[in-house]
C-alpha cells in the first residue's frame, strides 16, 4: 500500500511539477491543479446552489448594460485570439506542428496569447450567472454547463503544457466561433427582435457542429503520424471529446431546427 501511495505522489509531482511547460509559471492560477478544480467545483456550486437560493423571492434582473459591457469585451477579446492564431496557424505546418518550448520574445507573446484564451474560458463562466439572474433557467442546460465547465479544465491543460504548435488550430477556430457567438449576443441586446430570428440561432449552431468536426479531423489525422513530435495525448483528449461534442450539438440542432420544423403544421 505504502509502495502504492508513493508511486501517485511520485507521478503527481511528475505530472504537475516536472512535465509542464516552464514559460506558464508566474501566470496566475498557473500553479497547481487545485486552482482549476476548485474554479469548477465554485461554479457548479454557484449556478445549482447559491444563485437560485438567492433569486427564490426575486425579481429577474435585466444587466443590459451590464451584458452589453461583456459581450462588447468578448467580442473584442476574441478576435484578437483569431487574429494572432489565424497568422500562426498560416506559419505552421497544418499535418503536424511540433510545440517551439525555446524561450523566445515571439514565444512568450503566444504564451501571453494562450493565457488570455484561458482567462475567456473562465469569463465564459458569467454566461451561465447571467442566464440565472435573468431567470433563465431553462437556458442552463446538461449541453451548456458541460460545455462551460470542461473548457476550465481545456484551457488551464493548453496553457500549463501545449502552448503553440498543433494547439494553434483550437484556439484560433474556437476564438473565431466565440467571437460570432457574442457578436450575435451584442445584437440581442441592442436589438431585442433579433431574439426570435430563427437564421442567426440556426447558422451559429451550425459554425459550432462545423469547429468540432474540423477538431475531429486535425487532430485525429496526429494519431497516423507516430513520428510527429506534438503530444500525442492532446489527440486522445480533443478528439473524443469532438465527438461527444458533434452528438450533443448535433442533437440539439436535429431538435430545434429540423423535427420541429416538421412537426409545425403548414398555414392554409
Amino acid at each position: 500500500m505504502a509502495l502504492i501511495l508513493k508511486k501517485i505522489v511520485q507521478g503527481y509531482f511528475w505530472v504537475f511539477n516536472e512535465l509542464p511547460d516552464r514559460r506558464s509559471d508566474g501566470f496566475f492560477l498557473m500553479s497547481s491543479p487545485f486552482q482549476p478544480i476548485l474554479i469548477g467545483a465554485g461554479y457548479l456550486y454557484l449556478i445549482y446552489k447559491l444563485l437560485p437560493e438567492f433569486m427564490k423571492n426575486r425579481a429577474p434582473y435585466k444587466l443590459d448594460t451590464v451584458l452589453k459591457v461583456f459581450n462588447l469585451s468578448q467580442v473584442i477579446v476574441n478576435a484578437f485570439i483569431c487574429f494572432h492564431g489565424s497568422r500562426w496557424a498560416a506559419q505552421v505546418n497544418w499535418y503536424c506542428a511540433p510545440i517551439d518550448f525555446s524561450d523566445t520574445p515571439d514565444n512568450r507573446f503566444r504564451m501571453t496569447v494562450t493565457y488570455i484564451y484561458f482567462l475567456t474560458k473562465l469569463a465564459d463562466l458569467l454566461d451561465t450567472v447571467f442566464f440565472v439572474l435573468r431567470g433563465k433557467t431553462s437556458q442552463v442546460t446538461f449541453l451548456h454547463v458541460y460545455h462551460h465547465f470542461g473548457m476550465i479544465g481545456l484551457g488551464w491543460t493548453g496553457m500549463k503544457y501545449l502552448a503553440g504548435g498543433h494547439s494553434i488550430f483550437l484556439g484560433a477556430v474556437n476564438s473565431f466561433v466565440h467571437t460570432v457567438m457574442y457578436f450575435y449576443y451584442l445584437l440581442t441586446i441592442w436589438k431585442p427582435e433579433l431574439k426570435g430570428s430563427i437564421w442567426w440561432k440556426k447558422h451559429i449552431t451550425q459554425l459550432q457542429l462545423l469547429q468540432f468536426v474540423f477538431f475531429f479531423f486535425i487532430y485525429g489525422q496526429l494519431l497516423f503520424k507516430p513520428d510527429c513530435k506534438y503530444p500525442k495525448i492532446a489527440s486522445y483528449m480533443i478528439v473524443p471529446q469532438s465527438v461527444f461534442m458533434m452528438t450533443m450539438f448535433g442533437d440539439f440542432y436535429w431538435k430545434t431546427y429540423v423535427k420541429s420544423k416538421k412537426a409545425t403544421p403548414k398555414l392554409q
